[in-house]
């Protein structure tokens, strides 16, 4: 996109009414605009004409919708931005001039591995922050946590981004990584042994995709709904499996991957029920701080 292009937009933002920010942002995390409705307490036809109004508003197509797909336009994807940076001053404006501290029942959802690794740090950070809202932690695989998530069994899920789901915010990216104890050696003469989720599983996935596509043989060695029990596979050499490098335990190791395909980029996204729901932003702002701290391993 060309800067001047960018520049309007920018500069667009601060003269437009919170709520039709927070139309567009609710469309976009809730993939339709029959959810995000639903996410507002706003009909339909009122999310439809608020952002046909900021789209006219800042002079762009920021939204590509037929009866069956919505995408966010280049011009889209760099207002959506800015758009949540506003809306998020704006909440940090209004608790800070009610004077009034965050209070409710929150029910997150996270990805086993950030669970193990990350959640201590973000809980407790939060928790500093607001001592009176009560949190129901729930710890999955991404795909079934999408599931609760869209049925209303959660109200935020920090998850791995499924393949053609461009809801929730960007928290990180990264490569995968094939690990295993420090000292593994792969037999490049036989089938890699790998350590699997079962299915559904985001790196399982890609991971067996990776393999097919590079013609190198595999064999299941081991299997787990549980990291625990995959960790403690890793740990006896039974295996290598694929992980985040960044939520990696000190127990286990990215390994040499001779022999071995490179594996796709994969991005954690936050999924929540956007701007109005104080505490939702509140613990979303908590994750985003916390990915912005350089690991040390």
């Amino acid at each position: 996109m060309k800067l001047i292009t960018v520049i309007m937009i920018m500069n667009s933002v601060s003269s437009i009414h919170p709520d039709l920010l927070r139309a567009l942002v609710a469309v976009v995390e809730a993939g339709s605009f029959t959810a995000a409705a639903r996410s507002l307490s706003l009909r339909q036809s009122t999310v439809s004409q608020q952002v046909r109004r900021l789209e006219e508003q800042v002079g762009r197509r920021l939204l590509l919708r037929d009866t069956h797909h919505l995408a966010l336009t280049p011009e889209g994807s760099a207002f959506l931005d800015h758009a949540r940076r506003v809306l998020d001053a704006y909440s940090r404006m209004e608790r800070h001039l009610s004077g009034a501290p965050l209070r409710g029942r929150l029910r997150f959802g996270a990805s086993e591995d950030f669970v193990l690794s990350a959640l201590p740090d973000v809980l407790a950070a939060f928790a500093r922050r607001h001592p009176e809202v009560d949190l129901a932690v729930t710890a999955g695989l991404s795909e079934d946590l999408y599931t609760d998530y869209d049925a209303g069994r959660l109200d935020i899920v920090m998850v791995k981004r499924r393949r053609g789901d461009t809801r929730g915010t960007t928290v990180w990216r990264e490569k995968l990584a094939w690990v295993g104890r420090a000292d593994f050696v792969l037999d490049p003469e036989s089938p890699a042994p790998m350590l699997f989720y079962p299915p559904p599983s985001v790196t399982r996935a890609l991971a067996i995709e990776a393999l097919e596509q590079a013609g190198r043989s595999w064999r299941l060695a081991f299997t787990s709904a549980n990291l625990s029990g995959l960790f403690a596979a890793a740990r006896a050499g039974v295996g290598v499996m694929p992980h985040s490098a960044r939520l990696l335990p000190e127990s286990v190791s990215a390994i040499d991957r001779e022999g071995l395909p490179a594996l796709p980029e994969i991005e954690f996204v936050v999924l929540g029920p956007g701007g109005r729901h104080a505490v939702a932003e509140a613990l979303t702002a908590a994750i985003l701080q916390w990915a912005r701290v350089p690991v040390r391993r």
